[in-house]
């Protein structure tokens, strides 16, 4: 499966790690409702069908990425930077770390 970094172009998945669903929201850190971390933990959705992840390029400029993705097809429709990781990119490559 090939991904397309914005960066760094098409690489091979091994170049990334997942990170996980792009669609699950993290409860307050303060919060004490067990409830809501396990389920945050725990709960995963298992859809057929487009799917918003997230995924490291950590064999590369190391960025964080949204990637949508078929869970059917493993057919990537997008590929998008999470914040603003390209900035953190840029940097490394002028400093020739990447």
């Amino acid at each position: 499966m090939l991904i397309t970094c914005p960066y760094c172009g098409p690489r091979d998945v091994i170049e990334f790690t997942y990170q996980g669903d792009g669609n699950r929201e993290r409860p307050q850190p303060a919060s004490q409702d067990l409830d809501a971390w396990n389920a945050y933990v725990y709960d995963r959705l298992n859809p057929a069908g487009d799917h918003n992840e997230i995924w490291q390029h950590s064999g590369g400029c190391r960025a964080h990425l949204r990637v949508v993705r078929n869970t059917l097809t493993h057919e990537i429709s997008s590929v998008a930077f999470t914040r603003g990781h390209h900035k953190v990119a840029a940097r490394h490559k002028a400093e020739g770390k990447i």
